[in-house]
């Protein structure tokens, strides 16, 4: 089993009685309850840097958008747009 340690956490009075109440309807104890939210927070922050991360490397890749590159002077020929 893993090594936990205790923390302590300064809650308002009324949060700590809701926080209590939603524990026990879902079975668990306010510390499970806040070990579960701060296991889920953790997690998604893990999956937001793994994405942000992703997108910043396709982001420094052109996209491949098909077509054939042009020269500078196939650019600027005008005769073309008369």
């Amino acid at each position: 089993m893993a090594v936990k340690h205790n923390i302590t956490v300064a809650i308002e009075p009324q949060l700590l009685k809701k926080a209590r109440a939603l524990a026990a309807r879902r079975g668990l104890s306010v510390s499970a309850l806040l070990a579960d939210e701060l296991r889920s927070l953790v997690d998604e922050d893990r999956a937001y840097e793994v994405a942000r991360r992703r997108a910043l490397g396709l982001l420094s890749r052109p996209l491949p958008l098909g077509g054939k590159p042009l020269s500078r002077e196939a650019i600027h020929d005008r005769h073309r747009l008369r």
